[in-house]
């Protein structure tokens, strides 16, 4: 999948996942399409990693791995801003 389409998917699964994280994370749009296209790789490398299957392009599996890896990294950035 090219950077483009990482990065398209990056902001899907950000927004998905803000809306979707519990409680008020006070951050922009930027910020948070920036958060959702890193969680987004993340996701789909430790996805890989653990065997779950490639994130080879735009299908369901492959979007619930980056809507998780999103939450995830939300969830830590939040945590360590909260600090």
């Amino acid at each position: 999948m090219g950077i483009i389409s990482w990065i398209i998917f990056g902001l899907v699964a950000g927004a998905i996942a803000k809306f979707i994280m519990p409680g008020r994370l006070d951050s922009g749009i930027i910020l948070t399409s920036l958060l959702g296209i890193v969680g987004a790789v993340i996701g789909g490398f430790i996805g890989t990693m653990l065997g779950f299957g490639r994130v080879d392009g735009f299908n369901l599996p492959s979007f619930v791995i980056a809507v998780i890896g999103a939450l995830i990294f939300l969830f830590v950035y939040g945590k360590l801003k909260s600090r």
